[in-house]
């Protein structure tokens, strides 16, 4: 008997001895576009792999409610959040996440000890489901822009992140892209412009 996950747009399957995973209108991505499709709070490492660099976040803010008596089941403690993931001074990587805590030692690594969420599925050996919901390709300011939603969910901790990619030449040019002037306005801030220009193509599992 094989093994089956069906959530979203990706359906992963394995065997004893096999493995596969589909992602819906694949071929409108490249390879390495659909490995960060699917990382399962493991991007940061899959950046830091394609790159061969260090790749670090940056928190741009955090909206955390009351913590009471502390995480449970019956007193979760939710947080809004958004981050950017860097190596150097490009951003790859804007993440903003709805996440909802319910165990002590969740709480403790997120709100104490600010683990980022990718963190702490490693520092608990866990293995989160997965459901990617929705992708979105579209062209913003010239600049080609990925962006993809999912859910993580592992016991004490249930995460929904929106990430966008600002711009897909990275995955083409790599290193060259790296070494290109960084994306930024006037100010020297990244810059993520709405509404610029009709979406080319969206997915989503609705």
């Amino acid at each position: 008997m094989g093994s089956l996950e069906d959530k979203g747009l990706a359906r992963d399957t394995y065997t004893g001895a096999s493995t596969s995973i589909q992602i819906q209108h694949a071929d409108a991505f490249t390879g390495v576009e659909r490995i960060m499709l699917v990382a399962q709070g493991d991007l940061q490492r899959h950046l830091s792999a394609f790159f061969a660099r260090t790749i670090t976040i940056e928190c741009m803010y955090t909206k955390t409610g009351p913590r009471g008596l502390g995480a449970s089941r019956d007193n979760p403690i939710r947080q809004e959040r958004q981050v950017q993931l860097k190596c150097g001074s490009r951003v790859l990587c804007i993440a903003t996440s709805s996440v909802t805590v319910t165990s002590s030692e969740c709480e403790r690594l997120l709100l104490d000890e600010r683990f980022a969420l990718g963190q702490i599925f490693r520092h608990l050996r866990t293995y989160p489901e997965f459901a990617l919901l929705k992708v979105d390709a579209q062209v913003v300011n010239g600049l080609r822009e990925l962006r993809r939603t999912y859910q993580l969910e592992t016991e004490g901790i249930c995460c929904e992140i929106e990430e966008v990619f600002p711009d897909r030449n990275m995955f083409d040019l790599g290193e060259a892209w790296l070494k290109q002037d960084a994306w930024e306005d006037g100010s020297g801030a990244s810059s993520f412009p709405t509404g610029s220009n009709p979406s080319l193509s969206r997915w989503s599992r609705d």
